[in-house]
């Protein structure tokens, strides 16, 4: 079920996003509703990346790495 809700914005902004999305063939709510899937989705992602990141604290490369060696391509 898809629920109303309410923003505020700048009158010329609102009609610049408007603009913008009709040249996209959407609209705001459309990308409004994209825009919220990714913003959740981005928590969970920074989550599973965190727990990668966790589950690899084991690993030691023997010596720590000077600026120019993390930087060589």
């Amino acid at each position: 079920m898809l629920k109303n809700i309410t923003f505020s914005a700048d009158e010329e902004l609102i009609k610049r996003a408007r603009e913008k999305a009709l040249s996209e063939k959407s609209t705001l709510n459309i990308l409004f509703r994209r825009w919220l899937k990714q913003y959740i989705e981005r928590e969970k992602d920074s989550g599973e990346i965190d727990r990668v990141m966790e589950s690899l604290n084991h690993v030691y490369s023997g010596k720590k790495f000077s600026r120019d060696e993390l930087n060589e391509r």
